[in-house]
């Protein structure tokens, strides 16, 4: 067996110790030689770290690591050994202000041991800039600047207005040597999940090229699947016979839990190189990326704004809207994209918006799972609901009880930690539904007029209206009037009519008739 990376990110002990490479040297190569300042989001764990440090190799001069690879021997790389900057913001935890000051004084104390110090810097800013000066006077080359996760401190603070634009503020003047630099330094990236934008740390470096969803660029993190097939034919085959399935089979399943990632409107699809590399080095498919942990401040900016959770599964978003984040934006969909939760599905060019949705089926399912509490038991309380146990009462016809599980579902909701009602039914009815998607067919259908939920299992078709602002005899009334369950009436399962009403006094399921 071939040892997978799982979990490497420093490019030089990867091919020093035999780890499996997916060569993306000629990416790094058309960037280097084009120079200049660059700024690239991608989801975690999607190899940015690797990418910094890959770059760190190229520019100390290593050339022993890169032999064979596609960057070696090309005329125009010169090999020399450059001053650089590498900033690594993703081992701290932010929880105050002095956090981001504290990582910062130690990085730049760091440089001043081998680049000397000047008593009259007293900002980060100033220290930074006079650092990348001394740099080049002492070595007679421009510094080259490599910072990881800048966004970190920013992201953590979401939810502290005060924190955030305290860090927002910092990074800001620090960022800044940057551009008054320019003369001194030979190359810079700057690597994040998210890009915080107008008021934010990049609101004075306009000469920042953002890459994030620039062509040329869309496949520099992540695996495509022709990098799939052509470094991982041994790993497939292993894949594919440890789960009975052929070869074929294997890539396609492949393709539908982990592939999917769109970083431009035109880019193929990316699969997530963590969940790859786990799924190859146990043979067993799995929820490796969630298993990493999912940030808590996407939950933060959904109940924050009050979003309605089916919208996710499809929704348009403007383009200039989607590249950036505001810090003061009402919207959590730049964020949740940028994460890697939602990905480009499609593009109208004539209007400008972008089509997302979910990724894949790793991505829909966890963070359906993820979600399920944070909206059921909002103060974090352990709830004795099981999605395990209402399925197998969908699947065996038992109504009296999947509804009673159903009630005990909204028995516990918090009056105060719900604004809107009616959008809190909404979304803990589709969470749920969404989850009992992986185990049965849940979905919604649009005809003569809208079917709330139809559920269908091998020997039952569930067809269900809700009612918050009426009865459950109404609801069931709509079922008949529509015909919703006519589409359905031919495919061999016992039709189950269900109309629920919700009452807003007991916040609960008030009357469910079965017709």
């Amino acid at each position: 067996m071939r040892k997978m990376p799982i979990g490497i990110q420093d490019f030089e002990k990867l091919i020093q110790d035999g780890y499996v490479y997916v060569d993306k040297t000629e990416r790094i190569y058309q960037m280097v030689t084009q120079g200049g300042y660059y700024f690239l989001s991608r989801p975690r764990r999607f190899g940015k770290s690797l990418l910094i440090s890959t770059l760190e190799a190229l520019f100390l001069g290593k050339r022993e690591v890169f032999k064979g690879l596609a960057i070696d021997n090309k005329p125009d790389i010169d090999w020399a050994v450059y001053p650089v900057f590498r900033l690594d913001l993703n081992t701290e935890n932010y929880n105050a202000k002095e956090s981001l000051d504290v990582q910062l004084d130690v990085f730049l104390g760091n440089m001043e041991k081998l680049y000397g110090k000047d008593d009259r810097e007293k900002t980060f800013g100033s220290r930074f800039t006079g650092l990348i000066r001394r740099a080049y006077e002492k070595t007679g080359r421009r510094a080259v600047i490599l910072v990881d996760e800048y966004d970190k401190p920013m992201l953590q603070a979401i939810g502290n207005p005060e924190l955030q634009e305290a860090y927002r503020s910092t990074l800001k003047g620090f960022y800044g040597a940057l551009k008054s630099m320019d003369a001194y330094i030979r190359f810079a990236i700057l690597t994040g999940v998210t890009k915080f934008s107008k008021v934010s740390v990049f609101s004075d470096l306009n000469n920042l090229r953002d890459i994030s969803m620039a062509p040329d660029y869309s496949d520099i993190c992540g695996m495509t699947e022709k990098e799939l097939l052509s470094n991982f034919g041994e790993e497939i085959r292993n894949l594919a016979a440890a789960n009975g399935m052929t070869e074929e089979q294997c890539v396609s399943a492949m393709r539908v839990r982990y592939d999917g990632y769109h970083f431009e409107e035109n880019a193929p699809g990316m699969y997530n190189p963590f969940s790859v590399l786990n799924t190859f080095a146990n043979n067993k498919f799995g929820s490796y990326w969630f298993e990493t942990g999912t940030p808590t401040y996407l939950v933060t900016l959904l109940q924050r704004a009050d979003y309605n959770l089916e919208q996710l599964s499809s929704l348009s978003i403007d383009a200039d809207v989607l590249s950036s984040v505001d810090s003061e934006s009402e919207s959590p969909i730049p964020v949740i994209y940028q994460s890697g939760y939602l990905t480009i599905r499609g593009y109208d060019q004539r209007f400008g918006t972008y089509q997302l949705g979910f990724p894949n089926e790793e991505v829909e399912e966890g963070f359906t799972k993820f979600l399920m509490p944070c909206y059921i038991h909002p103060r974090g309380r352990k709830y004795p609901f099981s999605v395990s146990n209402f399925v197998r009462d969908v699947e065996a016809g038992d109504t009296c009880q999947f509804i009673k599980r159903l009630r005990t579902l909204f028995a516990d909701t918090p009056y105060e930690l719900v604004r809107d009602l009616e959008n809190h039914y909404q979304n803990v009815l589709w969470l749920l539904f969404k989850l009992m998607g992986f185990y049965t067919q849940a979905e919604y259908h649009t005809s003569d007029g809208r079917i709330d939920l139809v559920v269908k299992t091998p020997k039952y078709c569930y067809v269900m209206e809700f009612k918050l602002d009426g009865t459950a005899q109404q609801a069931l009334d709509q079922i008949s009037d529509k015909n919703y369950a006519l589409p359905f009436a031919l495919n061999g399962q016992k039709i189950i009519r269900l109309g629920i009403s919700f009452n807003k006094d007991t916040r609960n399921i008030d009357e469910v008739l079965v017709g």
